[in-house]
């Protein structure tokens, strides 16, 4: 059988890996193997974390909300039942934004909670 050196296809695919791995510390942006290790760990950290990112945003929201609440007497999760007894659709992304750009709105819904929350 014919020997294959596979050298264009075998360059290619290096110089992609090591062109991933740039700016990667000491030998892990300069030698094949270890370049190819920490891309595929850094593609896997980089998968995981997209989703992550989704659940620390929406922690980030409910603080802000519950900081806004708490000024107007309320906890967080009585606010939230308020406003689901009160029939108010406002997301947590809308809500959280109304606690930090306009807190006069943020104060009637909070007043629209309260009186739901007491009734």
């Amino acid at each position: 059988m014919a020997r294959v050196k596979g050298g264009f296809v075998r360059a290619r695919r290096r110089k992609r890996i090591l062109k991933l791995a740039k700016g990667y510390f000491g030998s892990k942006h300069r030698l094949f193997k270890t370049a190819k290790e920490q891309v595929m760990k850094s593609l896997m950290y980089a998968y995981r974390d997209r989703r992550n990112k989704k659940r620390d945003i929406r922690k980030l929201w409910i603080v802000r909300i519950n900081a806004a609440a708490r000024q107007n007497g309320l906890s967080y999760s009585k606010f939230m039942f308020g406003l689901k007894q009160a029939g108010v659709e406002v997301n947590r992304k809308m809500l959280a934004d109304l606690a930090v750009n306009d807190i006069n709105a943020f104060n009637s819904l909070a007043a629209v909670a309260k009186e739901k929350v007491n009734a």
